[in-house]
């Protein structure tokens, strides 16, 4: 469906209105679609991004700094997110040995049981956002939103 019928606009909109708009409105729609895969879990998209990150650490602890940087959303408090996940039990956190002032961030058992059980509905969900588009589309679209990013 065209934006401005979504948006049910009654002006002519400049197409990079319409880019913006769109852009918002399949990202919002991605992001609520993503957060009904997450709910029977009692996940937020943020605790989830930090639990992926900690499982690439394959068992290594990781600092604070560490995870905000690699975090999708950058403006998520990650020390509340880590505390949520500690109190769901997903995540320990412990004092680095080598600099008391830092704390180092390690996923569960329960944190990576979490995620396995995530992982397939999380590729159906990816597969189903992305299933009407090519190959050379989807490279195509990554190329243009990097692009975007610059």
């Amino acid at each position: 469906m065209e934006i401005e019928k979504e948006i049910k606009s009654t002006v002519p909109l400049s197409i990079t209105k319409k880019v913006i708009l769109n852009l918002n409105f399949t990202k919002n729609m991605i992001a609520d679609k993503f957060q009904e895969i997450l709910k029977p879990f009692d996940l937020s998209s943020e605790q989830y991004n930090v639990l992926r990150i900690l499982r690439g650490q394959k068992g290594k602890p990781v600092n604070m700094s560490d995870i905000q940087e690699r975090m999708l959303t950058k403006n998520s408090n990650t020390t509340r997110l880590i505390d949520k996940l500690i109190t769901k039990e997903m995540v320990i956190r412990n004092v680095c040995p080598n600099n008391r002032r830092k704390m180092e961030i390690t996923i569960t058992d329960v944190g990576l049981k979490a995620l396995a059980n995530l992982d397939l509905p999380v590729e159906n969900y990816e597969q189903s956002i992305t299933g009407n588009l090519t190959a050379k589309e989807l490279e195509t679209l990554n190329t243009l939103l990097e692009k975007i990013k610059q």
